[in-house]
């Protein structure tokens, strides 16, 4: 049996196409390894690429084999237990031999399959089987987009876009066209003057006139222009309307001083988590970022996840404030609308009915979507209470609980795992 190894460089994507049937066909596998490098990584360090390992048996290709089968007869050196005509019981499949797939103890064995996902191959399969649900909303307008492709060539156009080897093919047909007609006179009218250089002199009269004959035709071709304008292609693109969806995201997160450090590390862990999600699955989403106490603030990325601030809890001040930037930016008519709320529950105990009718009047109607996650050890607070009645009543609220950081990634992915009922279009 002869075994090829390529040695090859992957230069310029050479193997691209195999890399993709491999991925392809060991996805279940790569998958279960992506799911537990993700347990040995953090949340900010989520988007390198990994190395995946993969049991060399889920790798093995089938191969067909000849079995040493039937009576034969073997002599051992040094063998004092068995003499000659005693029979010896075949061993069973794998139970020693020293073959290359056993692992047991004396025996040799084979490292597991370990190969490099890239950061794109890692983040594929990170976010496998996710997406925001219900993206496709009824009355949904779309922004229309164009994209330049090629569209052939044409005859028109700026110097920038000329096609050289498209110019010269065209300029080298045409001048094959018409010098065909004057290089077969020119040739005819060459055989005729060898002929006539036979038996008459140069200086004869019809020597001269097809000698002359020759130069025009000569002189014919030669005035042939090497190019023409008429010659000249260009590069043809043209635009094709591409509509793209428009989304944003609204991430809601309470800062107030019930919100120790390891509950805020988890929610900022969360929002990182969703934020990246939400740029690598769709091209065009805005994100809107809200931290709140006693007050409610629209901030930036970085404010969002660095800012100091402490204080009270007011919960519908968030709410409020969200619902006035959809009504300022975001009509419902033109985008698909989302919300992630992170807090610990702990509310005022009147603000937390107020939330309730916020999301049930004023914001649901508005929304495709609203996860609010609650980060508690303990019992859950008031404002789970409130919600649960929201979400008996809207199948577009979702809520879950996170206890510790190692429940985030199963919290996320439960949130925006990918429905088999299609959204409502």
């Amino acid at each position: 049996m002869h075994h090829l190894i390529d040695r090859r460089l992957n230069g310029k994507n050479k193997s691209a196409v195999n890399r993709e049937r491999f991925l392809k066909r060991f996805k279940s596998q790569i998958r279960d390894a992506v799911a537990r490098s993700v347990k040995d990584r953090s949340i900010t360090d989520i988007e390198r690429g990994e190395k995946v390992s993969i049991p060399v048996r889920d790798v093995n290709e089938p191969t067909l084999g000849h079995a040493q089968g039937g009576v034969w007869e073997r002599v051992f050196p040094g063998n004092k237990e068995y003499l000659r005509g005693d029979q010896i019981d075949r061993p069973e499949q794998g139970g020693g031999g020293g073959g290359s797939g056993g692992s047991g103890q004396g025996g040799g064995g084979e490292d597991d399959f370990v190969f490099e996902l890239s950061r794109e191959e890692f983040l594929n399969f990170f976010f496998d089987e996710l997406e925001l649900p219900n993206l496709v909303k009824r009355q949904l307008q779309q922004t229309i987009t164009f994209k330049s492709i090629r569209a052939g060539f044409t005859s028109d156009g700026t110097p920038t876009n000329i096609h050289v080897v498209r110019s010269l093919r065209s300029a080298l047909g045409r001048r094959i066209a018409l010098s065909a007609e004057p290089m077969r006179e020119l040739n005819e009218a060459q055989e005729d003057l060898d002929k006539l250089l036979e038996t008459r002199s140069e200086h004869d009269p019809l020597i001269k006139a097809v000698m002359a004959q020759i130069h025009a035709l000569k002189t014919r071709v030669a005035n042939i222009p090497f190019i023409d304008p008429f010659d000249l292609k260009y590069s043809n693109r043209i635009k094709i309307p591409l509509p793209t969806t428009q989304a944003v995201m609204f991430c809601v997160m309470d800062v107030s001083g019930s919100m120790d450090e390891n509950k805020k590390d988890i929610a900022k862990r969360f929002f990182i988590l969703l934020y990246l999600f939400l740029t690598r699955i769709y091209d065009k989403i805005e994100v809107v970022f809200i931290r709140h106490h006693t007050q409610a603030y629209e901030v930036n990325e970085d404010e969002f996840f660095h800012a100091r601030d402490t204080g009270g809890t007011v919960v519908s001040s968030a709410l409020k404030l969200t619902r006035q930037i959809i009504e300022a930016r975001y009509p419902s008519s033109d985008w698909n609308i989302y919300v992630a709320q992170a807090s610990d529950g702990d509310n005022w105990d009147s603000d937390s009915p107020q939330c309730r009718e916020i999301l049930q009047n004023n914001l649901l109607p508005l929304l495709q979507y609203y996860a609010y996650v609650e980060i508690t050890e303990g019992e859950p607070q008031n404002l789970w209470y409130e919600y649960e009645m929201v979400a008996q009543t809207h199948k577009e609220f979702a809520m879950r609980r996170i206890r510790d950081a190692s429940e985030i990634w199963p919290v996320f992915r439960d949130l925006f795992r990918k429905h088999p009922e299609k959204a409502v279009a």
